[in-house]
């Protein structure tokens, strides 16, 4: 008998039970998986992109915005980076408080499991669950060849994305099986992606980026947008996909610190003989300045359909019109990339179902869901896996 077992041996398993067995736990970590953490180790282009210096609640979605705030304060991104300073993991800081290893994402593996063997956790990887059950003072976990009994179980399976990593539905699966609410999952911090024309613009584009402010409804993320053969991504279209469903149309800015109609008008006063495509190429990469002339067909002679005419050519108001389309050009995506690009999942175990304090099912005493198992989704930057770990360090500091 296990004082504690943790399904999921990711970001959030490691490190619960590595602080769980440090304060003197008996832990057992299973995995479907044998090769354990493969979401930690191919994160932030394989230096892993550990925590953000300003991680706060409003960089989390969730259907209780306010859910967070006692794991983020009992743990939070100091916390984290003093662990991670005490392991001696060389690390740098790129834009927006985003913190990455110098070395490579295996550092941080190599912490998590350290900590692990230290402390005498039992692991089973490899291992597929048949069954769960809970009696009356502990949970059974019938596996393919063992049957392991612990006194409390705390669920770190993750979500959906990226399946290739091992992602399942495991764990709303238990949820529901202990009669917890799971909300509406889909994916979130994904590339979006259109079909006719504007999937033919994009793909002419692949591989341009530019920054950008991308919104969607009341909210606007102003960073990289990245062309791509069937869409677009980058971090602003990440950012924005997470609050995007179908139907929704985005609001792209392609110049956000220039009105572009004004700098049109102005330079028709001042070089009136001036290509239209090369004024705007002041201001856009060339390609794309030359395929949105083409696109919203500005400077186009009757018949004609390749780029061409002066600014002295368009009136002011056809250069005022084409400049409003480049601040705000309303865009309908045909979809997302799906589970199979996403960082992460939206929604999971319903927050309501939840103790705040220690992740314990409210329901289901000795029953923990932590990570992105539940409804919260962080922003991109670091911020998901800051999650993973505060609501870990949750559980582990209340057993």
């Amino acid at each position: 008998m296990q004082d504690i077992a943790i399904i999921g041996a990711g970001a959030a398993g490691l490190f619960c039970a590595g602080l769980a067995a440090a304060r003197g736990h008996s832990v057992l970590l299973l995995d479907h998986r044998t090769k354990i953490a493969e979401k930690i180790r191919i994160s932030g282009g394989g230096r892993c992109n550990f925590t953000n210096r300003h991680c706060g609640p409003e960089h989390f979605l969730s259907a209780n915005p306010h859910f967070v705030k006692s794991a983020l304060s009992g743990f939070g991104p100091e916390d984290f980076i003093r662990h991670v300073q005490r392991c001696k993991i060389p690390f740098h800081e790129k834009k927006y408080g985003q913190l990455f290893c110098d070395n490579s994402a295996q550092d941080i593996i190599t912490m998590l499991r350290g900590a692990c063997m230290k402390y005498g956790v039992q692991t089973a990887f490899g291992t597929a669950i048949k069954s769960l059950q809970k009696t009356a003072d502990h949970f059974e976990i019938v596996c393919m060849d063992k049957t392991y009994n612990a006194q409390k179980l705390v669920v770190a399976t993750g979500g959906l994305s990226i399946p290739k990593t091992g992602a399942s539905p495991l764990g709303y699966e238990i949820a529901r099986q202990f009669g917890i609410a799971v909300t509406q999952t889909r994916p979130a911090l994904v590339p979006l992606t259109f079909s006719g024309q504007m999937k033919e613009f994009c793909a002419e584009l692949a591989g341009l980026s530019v920054d950008a402010a991308v919104g969607c409804g009341n909210t606007a993320f102003c960073e990289g947008l990245l062309f791509s053969h069937r869409g677009i991504t980058g971090p602003s279209i990440l950012q924005i996909s997470s609050y995007w469903r179908e139907g929704m149309t985005l609001s792209v800015n392609l110049l956000p610190h220039c009105n572009a109609g004004s700098y049109l008008v102005a330079a028709k006063q001042n070089q009136p003989s001036q290509n239209i495509h090369k004024c705007l190429s002041g201001l856009l990469p060339r390609r794309l300045a030359q395929h949105l002339c083409d696109y919203h067909k500005i400077g186009h002679n009757a018949g004609s359909h390749q780029t061409g005419g002066r600014l002295a050519d368009c009136t002011h108001r056809a250069l005022t019109a084409f400049g409003d389309e480049i601040n705000d050009w309303q865009l309908l995506p045909a979809g997302s990339e799906g589970y199979r690009t996403a960082e992460v999942t939206l929604g999971g175990v319903d927050t309501d179902a939840l103790s705040a304090r220690d992740m314990q099912a409210k329901s289901v005493p000795g029953l923990y869901f932590i990570g992105e198992v539940v409804d919260v989704t962080g922003h991109l930057g670091g911020h998901n896996f800051q999650w993973a770990w505060s609501s870990a360090y949750a559980v582990a500091s209340h057993l």
